[in-house]
């Protein structure tokens, strides 16, 4: 079984080098090239990076997924804060704030609830380390809203809305070939998942992933991310194939 595992796993990656990168990293390479900067070099990311712990999260919601989300969502701030009406300083805080709401967004993921309780956890982070109070709301409130198919805790402050929503898409854009060449393996790894159990709820999960096209909430979510979903339900839709196979069914 490991062998037909290892075997849907490259096919997966061979599927995905065939794809066009997707259009967000073309089009906004300096909104991303920016927010991998404040990622490396902001001194309260590096404390709040310091707080994660590789054996303590979820095998498919590491550190790498997590700096992944948190520089995409700066990226998000960077892109759609001059159409929220947000500029200046204003920015840079939200870029930072978005980045540590990235950072901690699954630092609960192996929990029941685990965005509301991530949410409580991120919180005695951020005391600790001397966040300002009122950005600890916009990463707190981001991480309880990152959840997809839940209800949204809304807010009347520009930014709050805009960390909430970057953190959101950030995070969705991994459903892409991401989901597909990287989470569904470590996470049929860790639960020792039999290739069959595997196969008969593909389709039912696959049809999740695709319901998340209509649920971006940046401008830029709406516009870029269903092709993160497209992409990763073509490897999707090859890998089924193969495993019907390998099944004989």
């Amino acid at each position: 079984m490991q062998a037909h595992y290892h075997r849907l796993k490259e096919l997966a990656h061979r599927i995905a080098q065939t794809l066009p990168p997707p259009s967000f990293y073309v089009t906004f390479q300096a909104e991303i090239h920016r927010a991998g900067e404040t990622l490396s070099t902001n001194k309260f990311i590096g404390k709040c990076r310091s707080f994660l712990d590789e054996s303590q999260l979820e095998c498919a919601h590491g550190v790498c997924h997590c700096e992944s989300v948190a520089r995409d969502a700066g990226a998000l701030i960077l892109i759609n804060a001059q159409d929220r009406g947000l500029a200046g300083e204003t920015v840079e805080r939200l870029i930072i704030a978005s980045e540590i709401a990235g950072l901690l967004h699954d630092i609960k993921r192996k929990e029941k609830d685990h965005a509301i309780l991530g949410s409580i956890e991120a919180g005695k982070i951020l005391s600790a380390i001397g966040i300002d109070s009122r950005e600890q709301k916009y990463i707190t409130d981001a991480i309880r809203n990152h959840e997809a198919f839940k209800e949204v805790r809304d807010s009347d402050d520009a930014g709050a809305r805009l960390v909430s929503d970057a953190l959101y898409d950030a995070d969705k854009f991994r459903w892409g070939p991401d989901n597909f060449t990287t989470t569904l393996w470590l996470m049929v790894e860790e639960n020792d998942t039999p290739l069959e159990s595997l196969h008969t709820v593909f389709k039912d999960k696959v049809k999740g992933i695709e319901k998340i096209k209509e649920t971006f909430r940046t401008e830029t979510g709406r516009t870029y991310g269903p092709e993160f979903i497209d992409h990763g339900l073509q490897i999707g839709d090859v890998i089924y194939e193969e495993m019907s196979a390998l099944l004989g069914r």
